[in-house]
């Protein structure tokens, strides 16, 4: 190799090994961005055996697989996007090939127990609303968290039962498994 061609691949080489010890002289610094605020304490949610685990699990992946799907209000499959009794539709009937009423009021009025929070199990659906009346569900996945799809502008998410909003709105659950 000429020497002007040895000289280059040696500064190359010199500025390289410069980037790279910048890089790695960032990773231990302070992050750039301040912490996110500590989360609230939540209570302890037991661990509840489903009486179905193969369904509860299926239910439950599937819940987690749409999490980021649009909302939409009347919307009732992944390529429409979805509402918060479309999606809980979309899952049971894609899952189980279970049919479920349409609306979060005729789903809280099906068959099955009524549940105390402490006794949820992954597969359950939760219900929100205010003054007795139910306008949200959602699917409980474990942990004291539910997939669901909220209103307007948003997709669906993941949210846990104690945050401030839900906690304040939670109106019971219903096992369907």
């Amino acid at each position: 190799m000429p020497v002007p061609a040895r000289a280059a691949v040696a500064a190359v080489a010199a500025v390289a090994a410069v980037a790279l010890a910048a890089l790695l002289a960032g990773c231990g610094r302070e992050a750039v961005r301040p912490a996110a605020a500590p989360v609230p304490a939540t209570r302890a949610w037991p661990q509840v055996a489903p009486a179905n685990p193969a369904a509860a699990n299926a239910v439950t992946l599937r819940a987690l697989s749409l999490v980021g799907t649009p909302y939409r209000y009347g919307g009732d499959s992944p390529e429409s996007g979805f509402d918060c009794s479309g999606l809980v539709n979309y899952v049971y009937r894609d899952m189980l090939d279970l049919r479920l009423p349409r609306s979060s009021r005729e789903l809280a009025r099906v068959q099955g127990p009524r549940l105390a929070p402490e006794r949820l199990a992954a597969g359950d659906l939760v219900f929100f609303g205010s003054g007795g009346d139910v306008s949200h569900v959602g699917i409980y996945v474990g942990e004291g968290r539910f997939v669901h799809a909220p209103s307007g502008g948003g997709t669906v998410r993941l949210d846990h039962l104690d945050g401030h909003y839900w906690r304040d709105r939670y109106s019971g659950a219903r096992r369907v498994l």
